[in-house]
């Protein structure tokens, strides 16, 4: 009886919303079609109740599963704010950036990576654990593009969005620091994890978090006897800014290359076995000369 009640209700509610044109297209449609027609006011209402649900749970910050970012901001990027990494050529950045990607995918999420820099290696990626099929990749040519594709992807509800711009120079223009203050504020209004991956400070004062990574020092392996490879990088992680803790911390960063070979061991010096050799007749030794003195 309270099942009937229930379902009555509803459709008595569904005729109040909906407009008399939708229920007949409904009536007419597949019930695998019919419960996913929906209007725009319908579409609305479950867009608001999904963002009070969502502004409702304490979201936690967005885990990297590199230790020392995680470590450094206490588990990880925080949702909603601008985080911006700073790093010079071959100091581990974009290699920890794809590392944050990877930790998304690998778990289920979608991603975007809006690449002006170009660096990315689709091959490189994957083997670093990045899900191909989960990640949207952005080209832009110019800082503009790159700030407005930005803005795009974070309107389009990622969890994760990653900016990277490449190596210096960085062209900007008139703009471009507002261009920061909205995405700041688009990250926030969609509790996205936004990561801005740079060679220098760009954002100003839009960051909520700036990390600035050292040149990494290589890492090698190999030695008595066996030749020397590469087994990784390891590099420094200093926390610049962040709002609501004292700048300063830093953590050590280290990144190892996928399945580096270990050192082989030492080969064994191998001693000739002593072969004897045929005895050979002595030589006959000089006869003394004999000095006669002159009488």
């Amino acid at each position: 009886m309270s099942a009937a009640l229930a379902m009555e209700t509803a459709e008595t509610e569904e005729a109040e919303t909906v407009s008399p044109a939708l229920l007949r297209l409904r009536s007419q449609l597949p019930e695998a079609f019919r419960s996913r027609l929906r209007s725009a006011r319908e579409l609305g209402r479950e867009v608001r109740e999904a963002r009070e649900a969502r502004e409702g749970e304490a979201a936690g910050p967005f885990a990297t599963a590199v230790p020392a970012v995680d470590r450094l901001l206490e588990g990880g990027l925080p949702r909603g704010q601008l985080v911006e990494l700073i790093g010079s050529r071959s100091s581990g950045r974009f290699s920890t950036l794809l590392a944050v990607l990877a930790a998304a995918t690998s778990i289920g999420e979608t991603a975007a990576l809006v690449d002006l820099g170009d660096g990315l290696d689709p091959e490189a990626a994957r083997d670093a654990g990045v899900d191909l099929a989960r990640l949207l990749w952005l080209r832009p040519t110019t800082l503009k593009q790159a700030l407005a594709a930005a803005a795009m992807v974070l309107d389009g509800g990622f969890p994760l969005v990653a900016l990277d711009l490449g190596l210096p120079p960085v062209r900007g223009g008139r703009g471009v620091e507002a261009g920061w203050l909205r995405l700041a504020r688009a990250a926030r209004a969609h509790d996205t994890a936004l990561l801005v991956s740079t060679p220098y400070r760009v954002s100003g004062t839009a960051a909520g978090v700036v990390i600035k990574a050292a040149r990494a020092r290589a890492a090698w392996q190999g030695g008595a006897g066996s030749p020397w490879l590469l087994g990784g990088v390891a590099g420094q992680l200093a926390l610049e800014k962040c709002r609501g803790r004292l700048p300063g911390q830093t953590e050590g960063l280290e990144l190892a290359v996928k399945d580096s070979p270990l050192p082989a061991a030492p080969r064994p010096t191998l001693r000739p076995r002593a072969v004897p050799q045929p005895a050979q007749a002595a030589e006959p030794r000089e006869a003394p000369r004999l000095r006669v003195a002159a009488g």
